[in-house]
């Protein structure tokens, strides 16, 4: 999969502030679109991934937060930087704890926001294909927390699609999907980005052993059963994701 540049989304009812982060991430490299209000920034995400979403907090109708909330059920694998200058104690911790990356102060400090999306862009990528959504989104959580970028799906079809789009680090693979199995996405990996580790999760133990021993023959990396051992798991899987990092 060729380098793309990384894409940028900068959400901001100020047109100016838009216009001078555009410039100045552009010429650094970045793929930059803009939106100035909630619905426009929605209707960018739905045609396209987005790797980092700059969203001010303070907009008319739709506010950064709950932006951030429709975008993360669209595109669970984009990191949200929030930036402000209302900031208090309640509100930070009710962005950090719905999952964005950071709170910053406005005006911003260009040099400081550079920092942080560089940061994000180097967390290792996650793709976890399960069809339960409550545990995709229970593993978001951790896995944001251990620091890592977490995309998931809940299908085949859905993990083919970020497979093309994305080069992942690690992938988390349910045995059981709709639409196909974990082997014909552990065939993705391999096929489109066969550099991933691969994770195979199940929770039939006896009855997916030869589903299991069919993927670990295929060279998935570790097999984790359900309900899991939640610090193994995590542990396993940051541990894949920086062997990665240094191959």
């Amino acid at each position: 999969m060729g380098e793309m540049k990384p894409q940028l989304l900068v959400v901001d009812d100020e047109r100016d502030t838009c216009a001078n982060l555009a410039d100045i991430f552009t010429d650094l490299g970045y793929d930059v679109d803009v939106a100035y209000d909630g619905l426009s920034a929605l209707a960018l995400v739905k045609r396209k991934t987005y790797d980092i979403a700059i969203l001010d907090l303070k907009m008319p109708g739709m506010d950064g937060l709950e932006l951030f909330k429709r975008i993360k059920e669209i595109s669970s694998g984009t990191v949200a930087i929030v930036v402000t200058a209302y900031a208090t104690s309640e509100t930070a911790h009710r962005i950090l704890d719905a999952g964005a990356w950071r709170l910053m102060p406005k005006p911003v400090d260009f040099a400081a926001l550079l920092r942080q999306v560089n940061e994000a862009l180097d967390q290792p990528l996650v793709l976890v294909v399960d069809d339960d959504h409550d545990l995709c989104e229970t593993l978001w959580d951790l896995f944001r927390a251990e620091g890592l970028r977490v995309h998931v799906a809940h299908d085949v079809d859905e993990a083919n699609e970020r497979l093309r789009v994305h080069d992942f680090n690690v992938v988390l693979i349910d045995m059981r999907l709709p639409k196909g199995s974990g082997v014909d996405v552990l065939n993705s990996v391999h096929k489109q980005n066969p550099q991933a580790r691969t994770i195979v999760i199940t929770g039939y133990r006896d009855e997916a052993e030869q589903t299991v021993k069919q993927a670990l023959d295929q060279g998935a990396d570790a097999v984790c059963y359900k309900p899991f051992d939640v610090p193994e798991l995590l542990e396993l899987t940051s541990r894949l994701a920086q062997r990665d990092l240094q191959t």
